[in-house]
């Protein structure tokens, strides 16, 4: 094999935009998330699906989290003996 065999690896850019096609439904998922989150309330994935229609709160969670907010994530174990993230709001 010669030297000339080199594998180049492209750069990756990360977006820091929002490009979800469902802008409207995230923005406001995002607004209602943080007014319970704002109340004192934690909040975990399943919570999030049943209260607000998210899917994807981890990705709420990061939009709030690049706006500034101080979101804190700890692991809780569900009735089930499952271990699931549950975010709250540090103040």
């Amino acid at each position: 094999m010669d030297g000339n065999n080199q594998i180049t690896q492209k750069p990756i850019y990360f977006m820091r935009e929002n490009i979800n096609p469902n802008q409207e439904s995230s923005t406001s998922q995002t607004a209602l998330i943080l007014a319970h989150l704002s109340q004192g309330k934690a909040i975990t994935p399943l919570e999030a699906l049943a209260k607000f229609g998210c899917l994807r709160l981890s990705a709420r969670i990061w939009d709030l989290r690049d706006k500034g907010y101080d979101i804190k994530t700890r692991i809780v174990t569900t009735s089930t003996n499952k271990n699931v993230a549950e975010y709250y709001l540090d103040r």
